[in-house]
């Protein structure tokens, strides 16, 4: 993952109130996303209301014939967490304290982008991680050869010993005979779950592995609507939804997502974003871990011109009081801003 682009929203409404937002795309689509902000989301969205559940369906149909998700709903987001800033800034309020706090501090578990690391650099960041106190780990799988996978992941086991849990990803790299194998393999290891062993759109694929397989599996990071969270835990094709905030449209699907997984019981654990998804997460019932993924906190990358709200201490998250959502972005050469009026 050599780049990540941030687009950054602004919204005014009549009263010259403000709200920040963002899009967030990993390497690619971020003059796409660009793009339909501009030219199609802000033309819909000028002279309506402000409030995001108000906002939301109706531009989402209106994109929907460019595509039900993808980059119409990364590029949804943006308005609709700027609006949810907006609105939580007029009320004087966070977001997390307008959609109802549960908790300010959540439990954390170790990630990272690791699949290229020699196994001694692995452990290294492993090491890493038992001495912040994370109680969960989870490393890439996916490597040429399954043996690869198998030696790395019981060393990693090795050294965590058997009370953390060990999380595996292998981002969408198999198909179901290699899944398959992988899974049987990955069993001895206890897994506290296989994450996207198939492409996201291979919904049968995962029912069938998941009836072949006792390891838990996980999915959501790649899935981006509300119709297709629910296709995968009807058919059983899944123990865990891993939505992603933005890639689902923003905090107004993401919200409804999650109340698909209660009312479903399937487990929640959103996908990365931890300055964002924990604010979420802590306005969720029941326990909900967040993913800690090592060097990407905003305030590392560089984009904020405040303190993030979510502050980091040993395996823990504290989310702290800030206006809306609280995340002030920098002006950074490389970004294109743009500030339209509602």
């Amino acid at each position: 993952m050599p780049e990540v682009h941030f687009v950054v929203v602004e919204v005014a409404d009549s009263d010259g109130a403000m709200g920040t937002g963002f899009s967030w795309t990993p390497t690619v689509g971020a003059r796409a996303v660009e793009s339909l902000l501009h030219h199609d989301i802000a033309p819909q969205a000028l002279n309506g209301p402000t409030h995001p559940e108000a906002v939301w369906d109706r531009l989402w149909g209106h994109l929907h014939e460019a595509g039900g998700g993808g980059l119409t709903t990364i590029a949804l987001a943006g308005l609709d967490l700027a609006l949810w800033d907006l609105l939580g800034k007029r009320l004087g309020t966070s977001v997390v304290d307008l959609l109802g706090r549960r908790r300010s501090v959540l439990p954390a578990y170790g990630s990272g982008v690791n699949l290229h690391y020699p196994l001694d650099e692995l452990l290294d960041q492993v090491r890493r991680w038992i001495d912040a106190g994370y109680g969960g780990v989870k490393i890439k799988v996916g490597r040429p050869e399954l043996a690869e996978d198998i030696e790395r992941v019981a060393a990693v086991r090795e050294l965590i010993g058997p009370r953390r849990r060990l999380m595996v990803d292998a981002n969408q790299r198999w198909d179901l005979p290699t899944a398959r194998r992988a899974a049987r393999a990955l069993e001895r290891f206890d897994p506290h779950w296989l994450e996207e062993p198939l492409r996201a759109e291979d919904l049968e694929g995962h029912v069938q592995l998941r009836r072949s397989s006792r390891v838990p599996l996980a999915v959501g990071e790649n899935l981006h609507t509300l119709q297709r969270f629910r296709e995968y835990i009807a058919a059983g094709a899944c123990d865990i939804i891993q939505p992603n905030i933005v890639r689902v449209g923003g905090i107004t699907p993401f919200r409804r997502i999650a109340a698909l997984a209660l009312s479903g019981s399937t487990g929640l654990a959103p996908h990365l974003l931890t300055d964002l998804s924990a604010q979420l997460a802590a306005t969720l019932p029941g326990q909900t871990e967040v993913e800690e993924v090592e060097d990407t906190a905003f305030e590392t990358l560089g984009v904020l011109a405040t303190p993030s709200p979510v502050r980091r201490k040993g395996a823990q998250v504290i989310i702290e009081n800030a206006p809306g959502l609280g995340l002030e972005f920098a002006d950074l050469p490389t970004f294109v801003r743009r500030q339209e009026k509602l």
